[in-house]
């Protein structure tokens, strides 16, 4: 059940402790993909995973902005400190919890807002009156373990998509879920000015802390290789992940530990 388009007696009437919440981010993504990709690919992930599950979930409305003033340079792009993500999180994960879905799964989109998120989620867990984990949904998927143990997945070359922004990986989810948002005439000028990785590493430090720094137009990997058939795979893979998840979370003994 999606919150956002439901009537609050049809809220009440849902009978289940899970909840699900996504999170992404808005961001340059170079020069063809949205800058709602975060979000939209969060968004996408939570809804096939709710899908697959064989359970209620109430659906919470998705977070739009996230950490990512790594991104500042690049026009249209918003970002929040992390202090204000992490309280809209718990403030929201808290009003959900008041309802009755006091086990929430936070569904990232965003890598800026990974650390954030197990830190605000450990937080809730530990003083709050809820449960709330976090999954990032292109962690989840294990492309060694996942691509190769499934003899119907897509070709493709697992090396070249494994790091990337607004790159292959991305660019597949967004054409599998709105493939009108992605600008097919620009996929070779994002090619051309994408960096082959993230950052600027030296003896394990990155030295660079916005990607203007190392990406000419914000594109990290070959977009060009994100088929749709590829993202459909993504999507699957994901969703599959997530409902495994909530199973866990459902059967999971959430009580605090000096309690039991």
């Amino acid at each position: 059940m999606h919150l956002s388009t439901s009537t609050w007696p049809e809220a009440d009437a849902v009978e289940t402790d899970l909840a699900v919440l996504p999170v992404g981010s808005t961001e340059q993504h170079g020069p063809h993909a949205p800058l709602g990709t975060d979000a939209l690919t969060a968004e996408a992930v939570a809804d096939a995973g709710v899908e697959a599950y064989h359970g209620e979930v109430v659906v919470a409305p998705t977070v739009p902005v996230g950490v990512a003033e790594e991104h500042r340079q690049f026009a249209g792009t918003l970002w929040v400190s992390e202090d204000t993500f992490r309280d809209y999180v718990r403030e929201t994960v808290a009003s959900l919890a008041h309802h009755g879905w006091d086990r929430v799964v936070v569904v990232n989109g965003h890598g800026g807002n990974v650390a954030p998120l197990r830190e605000v989620c450990g937080r809730i867990t530990r003083h709050d009156d809820a449960y709330a984990v976090p999954l990032t949904w292109f962690d989840a998927v294990d492309l060694d373990r996942d691509w190769t143990g499934d003899p119907d997945a897509p070709p493709v070359d697992i090396d070249a998509i494994r790091m990337g922004h607004g790159g292959p990986v991305e660019t597949a989810l967004v054409r599998a879920v709105s493939p009108d948002l992605i600008r097919e005439e620009r996929l070779d000028d994002a090619a051309a000015g994408a960096a082959d990785g993230w950052g600027e590493w030296v003896g394990g430090a990155n030295l660079a802390y916005d990607s203007a720094e190392f990406s000419e137009n914000g594109t990290v990997g070959d977009p060009r290789d994100g088929s749709e058939a590829l993202g459909e795979w993504l999507r699957e893979r994901a969703a599959e992940k997530l409902a495994a998840l909530l199973d866990e979370v459902a059967a999971r003994d959430v009580s605090r530990p000096e309690r039991r």
